[in-house]
C-alpha cells in the first residue's frame, strides 16, 4: 500500500478533491433544495437526474475517449462539473437544476472513467489489488471529509458552491500533471440480460434491488434530513455515518464470503440492514438512534454490491466475468434511478419516514429473495468460488473491470495449484 501512495499519490490526490466536490454536491443540494421551497417530488426527480447521467456516462465516455484521446475527455468534463456547480447557486431552479444534476452524473461518470483508467495503468500487477483498494479508501475519505465541509461552511449563498467548484477544478493539475498518457480504454461488451440472469438470477435481481436502495440512500438523504428538522451539523453526520460504516465493514464481510455460501451473507447483510432501517421508525426523533441505524445501513449495503459480483462469478468461465460486469453495473444504475423516484413519492404521500419504510421493505425483499434462491440451487464448494475483491457503488465499469481481472487472476492462479 505504502509503495502504492508513494507512486501514485498525485493521482490520489486529484481522485480525492474529485469525490470532495461530489460528496458536497449530492448532500448540499438536498438540503438547498428544500430551503428554496422545492417539493419532496421535485428533489427526488433531481436526485435521480444525477443517476441517470451516470448511467449515460458509464456507457458513452469509452466512445468519447477513443474519439479524442484521455486527457480531452477528462479536462472537457471535469470543466463542465466545475462551473455546472457554480450554476447551481446562480440558477435556483427546479429544471435547471435538474438538467445540471444530469450533466454533472454524466461528467463524473467521465472523469471517474478516465480517471481510474490512469490509476489501472500505473499500477503493476502485484500492486493492481492495493491500488484498488487505495482507490476506494481516498473514495471514501473524499465523501466524508465532503460532510465535514458542509458543516463548517455557510450552505446559504454561494460560498460552499465556489469551494467545491475550485476543488474539482484543482483536481486536473494533479491527474492531469503525474498521469502518462493512459491506454486506450477498452470496454468488454456486456452479456445479454437473458443471459446474464439465466448464470445467475440471484445476482441480476439483486444488483436491481440494490440500485434502488443505494440511489434512495445516496440521494436523498439530505432530503429526509431536513424534512425532519435536522440541522446542518446533523445531517453532515448522518451522511457520514452511511459512509463510514460501508468503509469499515467491506473488509470484513468481504472476508468472510470467502469462507462461507454468499448466499447466507447476502441473506444476513440484507435482513439486518433492513430490520435496522424498520426498527429505528418508532425512534425517528432520537439522533443516536439514526446515527447508528445510519451506520448499520452503510456497513450492510456497501458491501451487498461486491457480494452479487463475487456470487455472480462463481457460476462463470473467467473469461465470461468482465463481460457480466458491465450487465450487473447497467442492472445496478438503473435500479439507483428508480430509488429515489419511488422514496420521494412515498415522503410525499405518507411522512418523511417513507425513507426508512423503503430502504426496510427493499432488503428485506433482497434477503427474502436470496432465500427463496437458496432453495432452488445449490451453492458452490466454497474451493471453487471466486475471490471477493471490494468494489465501491460509485466506481467506474474501469474499477469494476479492474477488480474482475483481480479475481480472474486469482481463479486461474488456484486452477494452476490444482
Amino acid at each position: 500500500m505504502i509503495y502504492v501512495i508513494k507512486h501514485s499519490w498525485a493521482l490520489l490526490l486529484g481522485i480525492f478533491l474529485l469525490l470532495l466536490g461530489n460528496g458536497v454536491q449530492g448532500t448540499l443540494l438536498g438540503i438547498r433544495g428544500v430551503a428554496e421551497g422545492f417539493s419532496t417530488g421535485v428533489l427526488s426527480l433531481i436526485m435521480a437526474a444525477y443517476f441517470l447521467g451516470f448511467l449515460g456516462g458509464s456507457r458513452l465516455t469509452p466512445l468519447l475517449i477513443r474519439r479524442v484521446g484521455h486527457v480531452r475527455v477528462f479536462a472537457a468534463l471535469a470543466s463542465f462539473i466545475s462551473a455546472a456547480l457554480i450554476l447551481f447557486a446562480a440558477l435556483p431552479d427546479q429544471f435547471a437544476w435538474f438538467a445540471l444534476r444530469v450533466v454533472v452524473g454524466f461528467c463524473y461518470s467521465g472523469v471517474y472513467v478516465v480517471s481510474e483508467s490512469w490509476l489501472n495503468d500505473s499500477a503493476t500487477n502485484e500492486t493492481r489489488g492495493q491500488s484498488l483498494s487505495a482507490y476506494m479508501i481516498i473514495q471514501m475519505m473524499g465523501i466524508v471529509a465532503a460532510q465535514w465541509l458542509l458543516s463548517a461552511v455557510d450552505t446559504s449563498g454561494y460560498t460552499l458552491f465556489v469551494i467545491i467548484s475550485v476543488a474539482v477544478s484543482l483536481s486536473f493539475a494533479p491527474i492531469l500533471l503525474s498521469a502518462n498518457p493512459a491506454p486506450m480504454f477498452q470496454t468488454t461488451k456486456p452479456m445479454t440480460l437473458k443471459q446474464l440472469y439465466h448464470a445467475s438470477p440471484l445476482g441480476v435481481v439483486g444488483s436491481f434491488l440494490l440500485g434502488g436502495v443505494f440511489g434512495a440512500q445516496f440521494g436523498m438523504v439530505a432530503v429526509y434530513g431536513a424534512a425532519v428538522g435536522m440541522s446542518i451539523g446533523e445531517i453532515a453526520l448522518f451522511a457520514s455515518a452511511i459512509y463510514v460504516g460501508g468503509m469499515l465493514l467491506q473488509y470484513p464481510i468481504g472476508w468472510l464470503s470467502d469462507h462461507m455460501d454468499r448466499r447466507l451473507l447476502i441473506v444476513s447483510a440484507s435482513l439486518t440492514g433492513g430490520a435496522a432501517a424498520l426498527a429505528v421508525l418508532p425512534f425517528s426523533d432520537n439522533f443516536t438512534a439514526l446515527m447508528i441505524t445510519a451506520f448499520v445501513l452503510g456497513g450492510t449495503t456497501n458491501p451487498l454490491y461486491s457480494l452479487y459480483i463475487a456470487y455472480t462469478n462463481d457460476f462463470l468461465e473467467p473469461e465470461d466475468m468482465a463481460a457480466a460486469s458491465g450487465g450487473l453495473i447497467f442492472v445496478n444504475g438503473v435500479g439507483a434511478i428508480t430509488g429515489p423516484l419511488i422514496v420521494g413519492w412515498l415522503m410525499t404521500r405518507f411522512a418523511p419516514s417513507g425513507f426508512f419504510v423503503y430502504l426496510g421493505v427493499v432488503l428485506l425483499l433482497m434477503g427474502g429473495y436470496a432465500l427463496y434462491r437458496m432453495s432452488q440451487r445449490a451453492a458452490p464448494s466454497i474451493e471453487d468460488t471466486n475471490a471477493y475483491t471490494p468494489v465501491t457503488p460509485s466506481a467506474s465499469p474501469v474499477a469494476v473491470e479492474v477488480a474482475q481481472e483481480i479475481a480472474i487472476e486469482a481463479a486461474q492462479d488456484e486452477e494452476s495449484h490444482d
